[in-house]
């Protein structure tokens, strides 16, 4: 909501963020491989605009259009997680165990 006293992403700019990434990835090739989606409101409206990679679920706070290149660079094309940028809620803290299982499971798969 607009008159949310935490604030509104859309206020915030997270339409010119979405647009960026967009840019970014097609510049880069990764159109076809990574989406930049719209999402509803994701409850964290304090620390807006927001950006949850998946399938990790590392969620990005007071993110700006300045940082979208280095999300683009370490996270998706490096694997490597912004700190600076993590959002602060435990209660959204990346479940890394499990990502990391379901990917030792795929490569244990293709090694037999």
């Amino acid at each position: 909501m607009d008159d949310d006293p935490k604030g509104s992403c859309g206020q915030k700019g997270s339409e010119e963020i979405r647009d960026l990434f967009k840019k970014e990835l097609h510049q880069r090739g990764l159109k076809t491989k990574v989406r930049a989606n719209k999402a509803g409101c994701l409850d964290v409206c304090e620390y807006g605009p927001n950006v949850v990679i998946y399938p990790e679920g590392v969620w990005y706070c007071h993110v700006r259009k300045e940082d979208v290149a280095e999300i683009i660079e370490k996270h998706i094309v490096g694997g490597e997680i912004v700190e600076r940028l993590l959002l602060p809620d435990q209660r959204y803290e990346p479940e890394k165990t499990k990502y990391d299982a379901l990917k030792n499971d795929a490569s244990q798969s293709v090694e037999k």
